[in-house]
């Protein structure tokens, strides 16, 4: 069984809070969990204490049993010191697209004409 920690959606409309849980990865989002590890509030301001809480050694045990963040719960264990996040860099994230560059290339072209 493929386990996974990650975030289940809670709260009502409009005012999101999410439980951390270790779920199968074939379960929808919303759906049966195996354990809760912690609460993620992002209404919160980002320096606030009780924002991401965590049971750091109940997170260790599921890592070590075969259990994969998402992204997202990877961030915070990186956070409280469980797990190492990779580095990531993007340096063509900040280009324009594809059709963006034609249409600057078709700009050109015709400004040197007209």
């Amino acid at each position: 069984m493929a386990l996974k920690i990650r975030l289940l959606r809670s709260g009502s409309k409009k005012r999101p809070y999410y439980h951390i849980v270790v779920a199968d990865a074939r379960c929808p989002r919303d759906g049966a969990f195996l354990d809760k590890v912690g609460a993620f509030n992002p209404l919160l301001p980002k320096d606030n204490v009780n924002r991401v809480k965590l049971d750091a050694e109940r997170a260790k045990t599921w890592l070590s049993k075969g259990a994969q963040p998402t992204d997202r719960v990877l961030r915070f264990l990186d956070a409280f010191g469980v797990m190492k996040r990779p580095v990531k860099n993007n340096p063509k994230k900040a280009l324009p697209g594809k059709k963006a560059l034609e249409r600057l290339h078709a700009r050109a072209e015709e400004a040197p004409a007209g």
